[in-house]
């Protein structure tokens, strides 16, 4: 009887696993790391001063996703962070509010209890951030309860290790799975590209997150010593790019962890408009995971230096 049973599990996990290959057989995921680094490089001297500019500083701050992610966060230091978010309206009325509050999962309440302002969304971190080590199960209940206490929208990381070791099935059923528990919550797949190492490879978890149904695709989670790249993000913007035109589903692009300047983001954000075009530059398609930034871009925009947050 077991027999049997191996043999049809078996039997199904290769009809399973050629439907994550045929996905990626789609696309071309044989990229040369060089060639990326040029094409960067020619965009970033060519491209990047001409949105050097007060208006794409605007925007880029109403595209930031206000994060605090730190071992000592509590209520009231979550508490006062939203605060800042909802005096900044009134503070700034000309100018755009950020698009997301980003907390851990046991926040979600004070937030969404305390956010006064239409249109900034609530995300929280979930799946066993940063590591995504944990069963199914625990991450299932962690993203369920975030939604219950008010997130709008859940970033998860995608098992990392499983993507490694070649189980693209593994890693496909989780964000599914995930997927699945968040609903119409928008569910941000984090593919941690500095572990990724190569450009094949963040595009393959690019292609994958996206299949298995991530609604946008997010470089890092910014505990690990390598964080977002501008060369990544070329690689997963031409991966939504490709997706889009087989599948006309719009995915959108989260650069996060070691935005550390407005001309990193600058840098983000010319990636995004020479690869994908106006139609991903809105704050609900293009997204800064990043807090530093905040009072960095205030201070270019108002022209002298301001600590609002």
């Amino acid at each position: 009887m077991t027999e049997c049973n191996d043999h049809h599990n078996h039997h199904h996990a290769i009809s399973e696993k050629s439907k994550y290959e045929e996905a990626l057989s789609l696309y071309d995921t044989n990229i040369n790391d060089e060639k990326v680094s040029e094409a960067v490089k020619k965009i970033i001297t060519e491209k990047v001063p001409e949105n050097d500019n007060i208006e794409t500083k605007k925007f880029l701050f109403g595209s930031i996703e206000l994060t605090t992610l730190k071992t000592t966060d509590s209520e009231e230091s979550v508490l006062a962070f939203t605060e800042r978010v909802n005096d900044f309206d009134s503070a700034y009325p000309a100018l755009p509010h950020v698009a997301t509050i980003c907390v851990y999962p046991c926040f979600a309440k004070v937030v969404s209890e305390s956010l006064e302002v239409d249109g900034v969304e609530i995300a929280c971190v979930s799946g066993s951030f940063p590591s995504s080590q944990a069963l199914i199960e625990v991450k299932v209940a962690e993203t369920a309860l975030a939604i219950k206490d008010g997130a709008t929208e859940i970033d998860i990381v995608m098992p990392v290790g499983k993507f490694l070791n070649g189980d693209y099935e593994g890693v496909s059923d989780d964000i599914n799975e995930l997927k699945q528990t968040c609903g119409k919550a928008a569910m941000k797949v984090i593919l941690e590209t500095g572990c990724l190492k190569t450009a094949a490879n963040i595009k393959k978890a690019s292609i994958l997150a996206m299949y298995a149904g991530a609604d946008y695709i997010k470089t890092s989670t910014g505990k690990e010593k390598i964080s977002a790249t501008p060369e990544a993000a070329y690689v997963m913007c031409q991966a939504i790019k490709e997706y889009y035109d087989k599948t006309g589903i719009q995915i959108g692009f989260k650069p996060a962890g070691g935005i550390n300047s407005p001309m990193d983001a600058l840098i983000y954000y010319t990636i995004v408009k020479e690869v994908l075009g106006e139609k991903w530059l809105t704050n609900k398609w293009f997204r800064l995971g990043t807090s530093r930034l905040a009072n960095m871009l205030l201070s270019e925009i108002e022209g002298k230096e301001t600590k609002f947050f």
